[in-house]
């Protein structure tokens, strides 16, 4: 008894080896390929919303300087650097001893400042935290007899600010700590 086993046809073997090139191509897209991209997009998100919470600390300092008091208002503060002629000084000055120049801003991904670019997060689009405090103090005079003489209560807002990115790259600021005021959370 002879059994004479009957070729497989060459085409199964062709669709085979298909199927195998098409699941290693897969497997070195989801393996190799697709997570370098992520980590390298990761990084550019993190690094461009940092630079743009450090450029919202600049343009809150100018701020201050001018103002007396942070704002937690991102329109406001778009416009005082687009508009403010003591921001244009700065941003075109030259420091007369090191002679460097005086802008306080650092160069976003695409190689310029771009002040609109300030109100939003890269990686989601969601617009910055932006906060400042409110502090209430009230002092009230008592004579000797024990009699209130005046009650004297004094708000305070825009001492202390904070900027939070929505998508989780840190903070710059702080609302309760005066030494924290200006320092970024990843410094």
């Amino acid at each position: 008894m002879s059994t004479l086993t009957k070729a497989e046809p060459w085409y199964i073997h062709a669709i085979l080896y298909f199927i195998i090139l098409v699941l290693a191509y897969i497997l070195i897209d989801v393996a190799i390929i697709e997570p370098n991209y992520v980590m390298k997009m990761e990084k550019f998100w993190k690094t461009e919303s940092r630079a743009r919470m450090i450029n919202v600390k600049e343009a809150e300092i100018l701020w201050q300087r001018k103002h007396g008091k942070f704002t937690d208002s991102m329109d406001s503060l778009i416009t005082f650097i687009k508009t403010d002629p003591i921001v244009a000084n700065v941003i075109v000055g030259v420091d007369t001893v090191t002679g460097r120049p005086t802008n306080p801003f650092i160069p976003l991904s695409g190689g310029e400042f771009i002040p609109d670019s300030l109100f939003t997060s890269p990686k989601s689009g969601s617009p910055y935290l932006l906060k400042v405090d409110t502090t209430e103090s009230v002092d009230t005079v008592i004579n000797r007899v024990g009699r209130i003489i005046s009650i004297d209560q004094h708000t305070e807002i825009g001492r202390l600010w904070k900027i939070e990115c929505p998508d989780g790259y840190g903070k710059v600021g702080d609302l309760f700590s005066e030494a924290l005021k200006n320092t970024a959370s990843w410094e």
